[in-house]
């Protein structure tokens, strides 16, 4: 009796109910035959300009095989791209996850606690590493084996497949297609829920043009070439020309034992020959700068190559100044910044959202972030602080402690605070006889200073306030302190000085006549 197919009432992409049986099944593995084989053969042996303009020829128009048998030859084979490239998947895939609710409410609290649990899964950092495979390749696919044998449905295994097990349609050259014994040529639709398809947004156009191989293949070729000559240079003029030398009296056996010698000096240093025969050694011809020149090309390629992956070659490649090293971390981050999105629009869209409509219903996702740590200058920020806060400006501790990566503290554990102020020391009490001079002389003039300061806040409190409202606007929509000095530069022309400037003025006026009526006062007692 056949088994009964049971749909569920979630939609896919395509608009079509998925199916639940299918989603507890591996339906993209490989095998020793059939259309998905695991054995292949390599390509880049031999490798010419007009083998590779064929490969790459081949992979644009949408059969991708040779190109991905080249890409992953190219990592396995080129020691300098194999670094780079996995320097910027390892920067990709160590981030940290974060995941923000939907909105307070219970119900999305309790999705995105869900969803969470999910991504604590030993198996979902394995499958992070493994979709950052689509820098090189332009594409790299997840399979997800679902479970259902608790309360939620969960993966069991996220397994990597072969690239070389897919490929693009023909009609759009972006929608990805299993290659399968029903249609070996074209491919069947993916099944939904059950893949998720990682695309890197390295340049615009046909995903399967968008790798780095791509970009890297003449590179390779071409050091490839250079290695080759360097090192038949080296073993042509890398030791002494070796001459073997017999007189006239030497027999046709004698020259062969003396031609066997000379072959035997290249590998053995040990030889026999008759008397009538010799061995010279002569220096190879002058060939100064001939290796240097194989260097450099090897060097100049890899550069290309540090270029095109990490978008500099400071941290690559050369010993670079501590400034230097910054402006060009700065231009890294800006690719880690857009790998690190590409990878959150991806896990959003094939793993949060399925898992969400299948144990809660369609509704309001949370939302996964990848976190690219940004470096702070702590110095400036906390110079800034120290001026801002006390003129009004309103930060969020939380905010600060991110910045700074520190951790929110525990309930009842100890913190640091700032030391206590020492109490002044009480003035000196006045003798019974002068008590009434001595309130003349230092309370009146307290009084009148303390008149004085309410006079001029009451003055100047309206000007600065309208300062600190716009400074704070201004720093609540800056993202960085740089972006808060050139905004207060900008601003500074547009602040109301005049007005605080008369208020000033006048305050002088005032005290300068308070200080000549108590010289005044001094001078009578």
């Amino acid at each position: 009796m056949a088994t009964k197919t049971v749909q569920s009432r979630i939609l896919g992409p395509d608009g079509e109910p998925i199916r639940y049986e299918v989603l507890e099944e591996e339906i993209s593995a490989g095998g020793v035959t059939g259309i998905r084989q695991v054995w292949h053969s390599g390509v880049t042996g031999g490798l010419t300009p007009p083998r590779l303009a064929q490969i790459l020829e081949a992979a644009a128009n949408g059969d991708a095989y040779e190109y991905l048998c080249l890409a992953e030859e190219m990592e396995e084979r080129d020691l300098h791209y194999a670094s780079v490239l996995g320097t910027r998947k390892l920067a990709l895939s160590g981030l940290q996850i974060r995941v923000d609710a939907w909105s307070d409410d219970k119900r999305d609290v309790e999705i995105a606690d869900a969803v969470r649990e999910m991504l604590a899964l030993p198996a979902v950092d394995e499958a992070l590493f493994d979709l950052t495979d689509g820098l090189g390749k332009g594409y790299s696919v997840i399979e997800i084996v679902w479970d259902r044998s608790g309360k939620v449905w969960m993966p069991a295994t996220l397994e990597h497949r072969d690239p070389r097990f897919f490929r693009y349609d023909r009609e759009t050259g972006h929608k990805l297609r299993l290659l399968d014994d029903a249609d070996p040529v074209n491919g069947i639709p993916l099944a939904p829920f059950k893949f998720v398809v990682h695309r890197p947004k390295i340049r615009s156009g046909l995903p399967v043009r968008g790798g780095l191989a791509r970009l890297a293949a003449p590179a390779y070729m071409c050091k490839a070439w250079a290695w080759k000559d360097w090192m038949a240079f080296a073993d042509i003029f890398g030791l002494p020309m070796r001459v073997g030398r017999y007189g006239p009296g030497a027999t046709k056996e004698d020259i062969v034992k003396l031609m066997a010698a000379v072959a035997n000096l290249g590998s053995d240093a040990a030889a026999v020959m008759p008397d009538s025969t010799r061995i010279e050694f002569q220096a190879a011809p002058n060939t100064n700068g001939a290796a240097d020149f194989f260097e450099k090309l090897a060097t100049w390629w890899d550069k290309q190559v540090s270029k095109g992956v990490l978008g500099q070659t400071m941290t690559a490649d050369d010993g670079a100044s501590l400034s230097q090293a910054k402006v060009h971390n700065d231009v890294r981050l800006d690719l880690l910044q857009a790998d690190a999105k590409a990878l959150q629009t991806t896990l959003n869209r094939d793993l949060v959202r399925p898992f969400v409509d299948l144990n809660f219903g369609p509704g309001r996702y949370p939302k996964l972030i990848v976190q690219v740590p940004e470096s702070e200058d702590i110095a400036a920020l906390t110079g800034a602080l120290e001026k801002l806060v006390p003129m009004g400006l309103r930060v969020e501790q939380s905010v600060i402690r991110d910045k700074l990566g520190l951790p929110d503290p525990d309930e009842g554990a100890e913190l640091l605070t700032a030391p206590a102020v020492a109490a002044p020391a009480p003035p000196a009490a006045a003798t019974p006889a002068r008590t009434r001079r001595a309130e003349n002389r230092e309370g009146a003039p307290r009084d009148r200073e303390d008149q004085l300061v309410a006079l001029l806040a009451s003055r100047a409190d309206p000007v600065v306030g309208q300062w600190v409202e716009r400074i704070e606007a201004l720093v609540q929509q800056a993202g960085t302190l740089e972006e808060v000095r050139d905004g207060l530069l900008e601003l500074m022309p547009d602040l109301d000085s005049k007005r605080f400037a008369a208020v000033l003025q006048h305050a002088l006026a005032i005290a300068g006549i308070a200080g000549m009526s108590d010289a005044v006062d001094d001078a009578d007692t």
